[in-house]
């Protein structure tokens, strides 16, 4: 897509968001429901597959130019950035470990929607990491899982789970797989968890594995390969991404805090006029725009294929820190009328909140760029 086209994709794309999205926000809001229809429309309007490759039946855009999207969709509904923002990358750990005729039969359907898939790696009593309980047993030409997975998002109406699991009697990295499985296989219990704080509407799954029943044509690449799959193929371009949501929530968040000081007037003078709060919104503006270049610089790493870990880490731990910092100003500016329900900012308050356990914790991203940080030193000592 060339620059013109790709600015009017931009343009397109604000005016949906400022358009329709807002009506739909309002919708589910009141409902408490994002049905359907909602991904449907997603669908219809190509924005499902805005970051996979034509080759593939998707828009084909570079990582940065998805991510100047991301930002624009990530200003409406927590469910529905998180729609966007899911669907658009999960073809791409399958996609990672995938043979041809896998990506024939997985990867393209994705893309094109005619299948759906959620992320299942998080466990009960394990993180998102090599300490994964869920084991496997190979019998003939069937892998057998047993385990819990939870937290899985949209794992509730998924066709398939790409659950991450372990051979019998290994450890670390060592052993573990990633698989495709159907949410009709035999052993396989879909529990539907309760409402989350904020992102009203999106789904999550507690999923039991009892003796589940997976065909070995299912697994993805080799046995010892899940975990780098998941981390390169997934979870260190799905970082970046959080991060421009984050920059995205708190965009508008400082937008309508902004028109808020300019309208509510305490003891005669509007709050905009107020040094304390000019601070607070300088600091604000500045605080967005070093996490949308953080995040930018690490998307232009992933489009040159340097990306390595830190970075990634980098810009979500950056950018979810100054979402937290952003949101409690801008709810702080409109007062306490913001704490009220039915109020846009109460809203995006609650929404911001799931950024911090998306793809791993702060505390995560940092035993993530230390551990990089300090293995280079002692390669250069």
């Amino acid at each position: 897509m060339n620059d013109s086209q790709f600015q009017s994709l931009k343009a397109e794309i604000r005016a949906y968001v400022d358009g329709r999205l807002r009506e739909l926000t309002q919708r589910i809001e009141e409902t408490g429901q994002c049905g359907p229809d909602v991904w449907q429309e997603l669908r219809e309007r190509g924005y499902l597959r805005l970051a996979a490759p034509e080759a593939y039946g998707g828009w084909g855009l570079s990582f940065t130019q998805y991510l100047q999207l991301l930002e624009m969709f990530s200003e409406s509904h927590g469910s529905i950035r998180m729609i966007v923002h899911v669907v658009n990358g999960i073809w791409r750990p399958v996609d990672f470990l995938a043979s041809e005729a896998q990506r024939e039969r997985f990867v393209k359907p994705l893309v094109r929607g005619e299948i759906t898939a959620a992320f299942a790696l998080t466990e009960p009593n394990a993180g998102s990491g090599a300490d994964i309980e869920t084991s496997a047993r190979k019998e003939g030409d069937t892998y057998v899982l047993n385990g819990e997975k939870w937290l899985i998002t949209f794992g509730d109406t998924a066709d398939y789970l790409l659950l991450y699991a372990r051979m019998e009697g290994t450890k670390g990295y060592e052993g573990t797989m990633a698989l495709l499985v159907p949410r009709t296989a035999e052993g396989v219990e879909i529990r539907e968890m309760s409402s989350t704080l904020g992102l009203t509407g999106t789904g999550h799954a507690h999923i039991v594995l009892q003796d589940a029943r997976v065909p070995a044509d299912h697994l993805l690449g080799h046995v010892g390969e899940g975990l780098a799959g998941a981390l390169n193929g997934f979870l260190d371009p799905s970082r970046i991404c959080v991060g421009m949501t984050c920059v995205g929530l708190a965009q508008r968040a400082f937008d309508i805090a902004v028109e808020r000081s300019r309208e509510r007037v305490t003891f005669g003078k509007a709050l905009s006029q107020r040094q304390v709060v000019q601070t607070w919104i300088a600091e604000m503006a500045t605080d967005i725009e070093a996490a949308r270049q953080l995040v930018l610089y690490a998307g232009r790493l992933k489009d040159e294929g340097t990306l390595t870990p830190p970075p990634a880490s980098m810009s979500k731990l950056y950018a979810l820190e100054m979402l937290q910092r952003v949101t409690d100003k801008a709810q702080q500016i409109w007062g306490g009328i913001g704490y009220f329900k039915g109020y846009e900012i109460e809203r995006i308050y609650r929404d911001a909140r799931a950024q911090k356990f998306e793809e791993g914790t702060a505390e995560i991203q940092k035993a993530v760029i230390a551990k990089h940080v300090l293995a280079e030193r002692r390669m250069g000592s």
